[in-house]
């Protein structure tokens, strides 16, 4: 059974094209595979949930500067680019920021976290080598049992890209506006029972924004061993970014005002970061029908920024270290059944300070000096089961759970209490702080057609609070605030048709948050909001004919607060009311798509985007209108070893913001700010293989 598995693994792994897979010399096609549902390669049509997928075909196609670009052709997802390579991120929920942002979605490589739990970083996913992935999954909604904190929302699984079958060496060179320039390179073979791919690629970006641009540079190595009854996958990522940071442009609509625009309100702003994370898989195989999986990994990460984005623009340093292991045992039962037993186990070292050189102290709330300077031990243990029983011909059960206990040991470097000078900033003490988390998870699949199944998911899930929740708090007066894992409850239906022809997914959800930690426009921290989201998403692709398709995704969804808070701004820019729209949650989201292979792997496409009005603020008092975008692309494959491909990006020049929000654009007053989308752009690049 498990040499025919890992003989489906290779096939999968090594073809450009996932959905349908057609294995050569036999008239046997597959339907789509995942990954991130169960740990292991699964059909779509068995899962009892929703899993998108971009795949590395799309990815090659796309050629992304930015995550954004390529991920938001999902639907339920988006991601909102910052200046350089900074985003925020939304999957079934609004944009969050902050803690909010950070502990919200869990951001994995091949399955294991990027970050540890309590330490996340809402710009992840420029710690990804996304450019040369070999597909990125993400669940809409709270992870199965098999992830834990973070997957409250949702989380993204970046696949790197696997051997080739055969000797494959490639260098790609693009160019942009505004002395955008990147290189790619990879090389690749399988020699034996083993396989590698070392891929490495270097981006510079002179802004759009004056006084603003990045250098970056990511590599992955990844190397495979296929054994009679063991398989390795080993896996090594770096990054380095170095970003001269263009903050928000204040004023309404200022994204209008092309000269006002470009002009960089905060010239010194920065974000420097470094990262590195190593992997080993090891699947033996115990007999016929069982398995067990064992992943060692550690991880080192460093970012130091100035905080463009709060008055007195502080500087934060952080940085981590971790080992964990994930172990799972696997066992297929007679009559279809199965069964996983797994243990996650991480330990985490710590520290983060926060520094203002501004003399001012800014009303009380941010005075020149340390803010925050504190280390943290972070230890997280995580039991869980999954299960599957097939209780009909077409009836398949999906239920599990997980246990996870977190325990952080924090340790003040400063005076308790708050800091000098300020009314807001305040520092405990010393502590040592324990979380315990149930998640329980039930899903149906029921097999419509041999190419249609529907689905029912309800599941549970949970994080502990972010470090930065718990040891960092502001506070609209002396009074400690405390906060308490964050939960969410969902139940979703579904309906997805995968194969020939017509594919789509049609999926309708409803959701419950308690105990969300999160900062509002007034810069004030809230312990215990509570909020709903509810929805539905589509998504579907089409051939018309045998040159042309159609595809793309519409998400109507509304997010809203499910409690009363009454703020402190006078205006009511923070005053949140039951059934309030929460900030930067628009309400309808799309992305369609119309492709033309006019020529053997050759390819264009126009690309319609889509962004609904949002507010602003928590008091829904000011908004943003959204946007209409349309971009054009294509590859030309020149010879076997050339292709070239362009993109004109903004093809009708939109004036657009990237995110808009209203917040305090200095101590002094709040205002709307944005970051400004580009106008129209052409990019142009070449890739040759060798």
């Amino acid at each position: 059974m498990f040499t025919l598995r890992k003989v489906t693994l290779l096939v999968a792994l090594s073809s450009s094209c996932i959905s349908p897979l057609v294995i050569a010399d036999s008239d046997v096609t597959l339907d789509s595979l995942v990954v991130t549902g169960t740990r292991s390669e699964t059909s779509l049509l068995d899962l009892a949930g929703n899993t998108a997928k971009v795949t590395e075909k799309d990815i090659d196609f796309v050629h992304a500067d930015h995550i954004s670009e390529v991920i938001n052709r999902l639907p339920g997802v988006m991601i909102q680019r910052g200046n350089g390579q900074e985003h925020l991120t939304s999957i079934r929920s609004p944009v969050l920021s902050g803690g909010a942002g950070a502990g919200s979605f869990l951001y994995l490589e091949d399955g294991v976290p990027m970050r540890a739990a309590g330490f996340a970083n809402v710009n992840g996913l420029f710690e990804a080598n996304t450019e040369q992935a070999g597909g990125i999954e993400v669940v809409r909604g709270p992870g199965s049992a098999l992830y834990g904190s973070n997957a409250v929302h949702g989380l993204i699984n970046v696949l790197s890209r696997a051997p080739s079958l055969d000797l494959e060496r490639s260098i790609d060179v693009s160019a942009g506006p505004h002395d955008l320039y990147e290189t790619k390179a990879t090389v690749s073979d399988t020699i034996g029972n083993q396989a590698y791919r070392f891929s490495i690629n270097g981006t510079h970006d002179g802004g759009y924004v004056d006084d603003s641009g990045f250098d970056q540079q990511k590599m992955t190595f990844r190397h495979d061993y296929y054994g009679e009854k063991d398989t390795f996958k080993t896996v090594f990522n770096a990054a380095n970014l170095n970003q001269e940071t263009a903050g928000y442009t204040p004023g309404f609509e200022a994204y209008k005002n092309t000269g006002k625009s470009k002009i960089n309100a905060n010239p010194d702003a920065y974000r420097n970061a470094k990262s590195a994370r190593l992997s080993t898989r090891w699947d033996h195989e115990l007999t016929d029908s069982s398995y067990f999986s064992l992943t060692p990994y550690v991880r080192y990460t460093e970012m130091d920024f100035l905080m463009h984005f709060l008055p007195g623009t502080p500087v934060e340093k952080n940085d981590h270290r971790s080992a964990g292991l994930l172990a799972a045992y696997y066992k297929d039962l007679e009559g279809g059944h199965k069964v996983i037993f797994g243990t996650d186990v991480e330990y985490t070292q710590g520290s983060l300070s926060e520094i203002q050189t501004d003399p001012r102290t800014l009303f009380g709330k941010y005075p020149p000096g340390t803010h925050y300077d504190y280390d943290v031990d972070a230890t997280v243990i995580a039991p869980y089961v999954h299960t599957e029983w097939q209780v009909a011909d077409k009836t398949r059960i999906t239920a599990g759970a997980r246990y996870e206990y977190t325990r952080y040991e924090y340790d003040n470097n400063v005076s308790n209490g708050l800091a000098p000078g300020s009314s807001t900033l305040f520092r405990p003490a010393d502590s040592t702080d324990n979380f315990s988390n149930f998640s329980p998870k039930l899903g149906l699949t029921q097999f419509l057609t041999e190419d249609t199944s529907a689905f029912i998911n309800l599941a549970r899930g949970n994080r502990a609070p972010q470090t930065t929740d718990l040891y960092r708090s502001r506070l609209e007066s002396n009074t400690s605030l405390t906060a308490d894992s964050e939960t969410i409850d969902s139940i979703e239906v579904g309906v997805r048709k995968v194969g020939d022809g017509i594919q789509y997914e049609a999926t309708t959800f409803y959701m419950k948050k308690r105990h969300y930690f999160f900062r509002d426009t007034a810069d004030n921290n809230v312990p215990d909001g509570k909020t709903q989201h509810y929805g539905i998403e589509l998504s579907a692709f089409s051939p018309i004919g045998e040159q042309f398709d159609l595809g793309g995704s519409f998400t109507y969804a509304r997010h809203q607060y499910d409690f009363e808070h009454a703020g402190s701004d006078p205006l009511g820019s923070d005053s949140i009311s039951n059934g309030d729209d929460i900030s930067a949650a628009p309400r309808q989201l799309a992305n369609i798509r119309f492709g033309w292979n006019f020529m053997p792997k050759s390819r264009a496409e126009l690309e319609w985007i889509h962004v609904g009005r949002y507010y602003t603020d928590s008091g829904n008092t000011h908004s943003y209108d959204g946007h209409d975008l349309l971009n054009l692309r294509t590859s030309y494959q020149v010879s076997n070893s050339l292709a070239v491909y362009g993109e004109i990006s903004n093809l009708l020049n939109t004036e657009y913001a990237e995110r808009a929000d209203y917040n305090y654009v200095n101590a002094f007053n709040k205002t709307d700010r944005y970051f400004v989308g580009e106008e129209r752009g052409l990019h142009v690049g070449a890739s040759y293989s060798f």
